[in-house]
């Protein structure tokens, strides 16, 4: 039996990584409009909604060492979305493992009373067990990291890029 667990856990992290890893550069993606792109200064919000720009602030995180945050939220939003009891289990697990574990080489920065809820939600975890958590690290990347994403030469290059595309068409 728990061979047949390990496995199932295995297939699911290859599942998850494959979903959550971009493209090498993103180039098979469609890049961002030079609106889209500055959009993103607009407001964290419109940077988290746009899938070009979740890739371009992950991209910036690992600079950052922090790229754990993002996959931390990216998991939390994949769990949201399932309807599988069994399933939510399983992620909520691993999720558990991977990011909330003070074991965890990618644990990420939760307060004591974030963590201690979680701890009783994992006796039945749900859909919404790392609902708190997820808006504090939200909140993390909006305050701390989002900033200096935008004055980054990562951003910069990004609205540099979409400026020169379209004075050449024009």
């Amino acid at each position: 039996m728990r061979e047949g667990n390990e496995e199932r856990r295995r297939a699911w992290r290859a599942s998850r990584e494959s979903k959550l890893q971009p493209l090498p550069s993103c180039e098979a993606c469609a890049p961002p409009s030079p609106e889209e792109v500055q959009s993103w200064a607009q407001s964290f919000d419109k940077l988290m909604h746009s899938p070009a720009g979740r890739s371009a602030f992950r991209e910036f995180l690992r600079t950052e060492y922090s790229e754990e945050n993002m996959l931390f939220w990216l998991a939390c939003e994949e769990l949201k979305a399932e309807a599988n009891q069994h399933v939510v289990d399983e992620k909520a697990r691993l999720i558990y493992e991977d990011y909330v574990s003070i074991l965890s080489p990618k644990e990420v920065s939760l307060d004591s009373r974030v963590r201690e809820g979680i701890n009783k939600k994992m006796q039945e975890p749900s859909a919404h067990t790392f609902d708190d958590a997820q808006l504090q690290i939200y909140t993390l990347m909006h305050r701390d990291s989002y900033p200096r994403f935008l004055s980054s030469p990562t951003y910069r290059a990004l609205l540099l890029r979409g400026g020169s595309q379209s004075s050449n068409e024009a």
